[in-house]
């Protein structure tokens, strides 16, 4: 909520809090204002930002301030006009939608939950209707073959300037991937999603082009492995969606347990590092994808910062230089640039990596202080 919390009515901080912190998705408050045009004193409704289908919906909650024992009003995006959730049927048994409303009690903080929770799961089965629908025969086969799976999200876009299409959101692979990383920090689940875009058409073509695909998965998992390095499976002619994700998630399992086996590469090698330029002053202890050591060459010291890829051994490490004795005119330490242009081979030991690296810094160590004392001087 930034600088606007302390105009936020304290009811709707407490319910807006109890939202944020236990949706079982990443929400985002775009903006707060207030209904009251001549006192901007007290922000009583907000724009809301609910991840879906690999995006985000817009709505805005409009509460007043000066009823709270009312429940607040819900404004869908323009392309939603005929989302209805409380007319039609509800994706939860028992159907209880009136109980978030009717029942409505400003004190209790988790009524703004349990209410998004259930007009967002409206949501999912509002998209799905429209997408089955759509007078596509390729689309109907396509989730015939796939409703069962459970988590795929739907949605269906169109628009004046730009053909129709169905945008798919497939979660992958059935594997806890946060309980296989020791001492995971992550909060939310990692998930991997195949999103699958398909153009609407109005026949049914014998050998149908391949829909879009691209893997997405949320930033934090790029600490681990990054869903850029892969590369996806040839999509066959006359494959469906059904065939195609068995052998795109065996191939992804394999990937994700490579990426958690690197991990203890990284370890030994910060290791190895330790025994050339002594215990890391600092290090990611459980990704191992950074290590600063202190070094020094005579009177000379200088801290030297690892960066290591997630591929490492396969991509080679980088490293910076930091003087600590030296400073630039806003007193900020001097570095080198990022440095990769050192003695290195992907196929050598974890010792032998350390010793080239550690006879290099005694070279790059007198060239850099060199470069400082320059620097310093202009």
């Amino acid at each position: 909520m930034g600088g606007a919390a302390d105009n936020v009515p304290p009811f709707i901080a407490a319910q807006l809090s109890h939202l944020i912190s236990h949706f079982r998705l990443t929400l985002k408050v775009e903006q707060m204002w207030s209904s009251d045009k001549y006192n901007y004193a007290l922000f009583d409704r907000f724009t809301l930002l609910i991840p879906y289908c690999l995006d985000f919906i817009k709505w805005d909650i409009i509460y007043n301030a000066d009823s709270p024992s009312t429940a607040p009003d819900f404004i869908f995006g323009p392309d939603d006009q005929d989302f209805h959730p409380f007319n039609m049927p509800s994706s939860v048994e028992p159907a209880q939608p009136n109980n978030c409303l009717k029942d409505w009690n400003h004190k209790d903080p988790s009524r703004l939950l349990a209410l998004v929770q259930y007009l967002r799961d409206q949501y999912v089965l509002y998209q799905r209707k429209r997408v089955e629908a759509v007078d596509d025969d390729r689309l109907k086969f396509e989730i015939s073959t796939i409703v069962s799976r459970e988590g795929i999200e739907m949605h269906l876009s169109s628009s004046s300037d730009k053909p129709e299409e169905v945008k798919f959101a497939v979660p992958l692979m059935d594997m806890n991937i946060n309980k296989m990383v020791p001492g995971c920090p992550w909060k939310y689940s990692q998930k991997i999603y195949l999103q699958v875009v398909y153009p609407v058409g109005r026949k049914y073509l014998s050998a149908p082009s391949a829909p879009r695909l691209k893997l997405v998965s949320s930033s934090e998992l790029k600490a681990l492995f990054s869903i850029d390095d892969v590369k996806l499976p040839s999509w066959l002619d006359g494959m469906c969606l059904a065939e195609y994700l068995p052998n795109l998630e065996e191939y992804l399992e394999k990937q994700v347990l490579e990426a958690i086996s690197l991990i203890d590469v990284r370890r030994h090698f910060i290791e190895a590092l330790a025994s050339q330029l002594g215990r890391p002053v600092e290090a990611d202890p459980v990704f191992c994808r950074k290590a600063t050591f202190l070094c020094a060459s005579g009177v000379f010291t200088f801290l030297v910062h690892f960066i290591i890829p997630t591929q490492f051994p396969k991509q080679q490490p980088s490293l910076m230089l930091q003087s600590s004795q030296h400073f630039n005119s806003l007193m900020v330490p001097m570095k080198s640039r990022l440095i990769s242009d050192y003695p290195w081979s992907p196929r050598w030991e974890l010792p032998l990596m350390a010793e080239r690296i550690g006879e290099f810094l005694a070279d790059e160590a007198l060239n850099f202080k060199r470069q400082c004392s320059e620097g310093q001087a202009q």
